[in-house]
């Protein structure tokens, strides 16, 4: 095993222990959140960091596959933020 492959191996690891990380702690401030604003941050919070996941993950794997899934990811979460913060602010989503 090369070097090269050795300090990707090593950055892989640390970033998919520091994406659970984040994952975890979003999930803490998602059941103990006390507004509701806080509640929306920590579930985009959660769906950037399944972002990552998933990215890092197919680095690892080398399938591109993966980066497919994440832009998907990626288009759902930014429509799903803003759908349920219009729904807190005004109670509909459609106007």
């Amino acid at each position: 095993m090369t070097s090269a492959a050795w300090a990707l191996d090593i950055a892989l690891i640390v970033a998919f222990a520091a994406l659970a990380l984040g994952q975890l702690l979003s999930m803490v401030r998602l059941v103990v959140g006390p507004t509701t604003g806080d509640r929306i941050l920590a579930l985009d919070t959660m769906v950037i960091n399944a972002l990552g996941l998933v990215v890092v993950l197919g680095i690892h794997q080398g399938a591109q596959i993966y980066f497919e899934v994440s832009l998907l990811i990626a288009m759902l979460g930014f429509v799903s933020t803003v759908a349920l913060a219009r729904f807190v602010l005004r109670g509909d989503i459609i106007e």
